[in-house]
């Protein structure tokens, strides 16, 4: 299928690195916060980092990023090391929440922009994008043997999905890739920062007569 290069362009870069710094981060800092040695927080950063990516490239038929760019690698391991030499009470609080929201949001726009320019139809190039932001996540939380992110109360995934679907909707609709995958990435951002910020959740499941209630 024929790939559209003109998406593959110095702002979807910037957004690629920029979600892999930041989820390689979230990674490394959760393998300090187990007292666990260098190599394991390298290895946390970069399953964290490349997870949502190369599970997409490798459903829409991409060469896997991490793979064919030596910086993402060098990045996910710079960032291990950023965490290896700072105290772990930096990162405590909601910042580095908000900024896995950045990186969820940003990682998201980038799933569905790369899978619209491989051909992908509208669907699923916005699963594509949810994929990408999410999955670095719970692969880091499996492998630490924790409750996945997802499991959260307030809204992660569903952040994921407005920007991919923002993004995709822009794109189709032939809106300037710079004006989509900016509003895209802020809407995200702005609901998953309202959800930190104010516990927002969408109604849980609830079986039988007790019905629905907001979780």
């Amino acid at each position: 299928m024929p790939v559209d290069q003109t998406i593959l362009t110095p702002v979807i870069n910037i957004l690629d690195l920029l979600g892999v710094a930041i989820f390689a981060l979230s990674g490394a800092l959760l393998a300090a916060k187990e007292r666990q040695t260098f190599v394991t927080m390298g290895f946390f950063a970069l399953v964290t980092g490349v997870g949502g990516g190369t599970v997409r490239d490798l459903l829409i038929g991409a060469p896997v990023f991490w793979i064919v760019d030596a910086w993402v690698a060098a990045i996910c391991l710079g960032t291990a090391l950023l965490a290896w030499l700072t105290p772990t009470r930096w990162w405590d609080g909601k910042l580095l929440d908000y900024a896995d929201g950045v990186g969820l949001t940003a990682y998201a726009v980038l799933g569905s922009a790369k899978a619209m320019s491989y051909g992908i139809p509208p669907i699923p190039a916005i699963l594509m994008g949810i994929i990408t932001g999410c999955v670095g996540g719970i692969i880091r939380d499996v492998v630490a043997g924790r409750p996945s992110i997802i499991m959260r109360p307030e809204l992660y995934v569903t952040a994921a999905a407005l920007s991919a679907s923002l993004c995709v909707a822009g794109m189709w609709l032939g809106m300037a890739n710079w004006m989509t995958w900016t509003s895209a990435t802020l809407a995200g951002l702005i609901l998953r920062s309202a959800a930190i910020r104010w516990n927002l959740a969408l109604p849980s499941y609830r079986e039988g007569k007790e019905g629905i209630e907001g979780g």
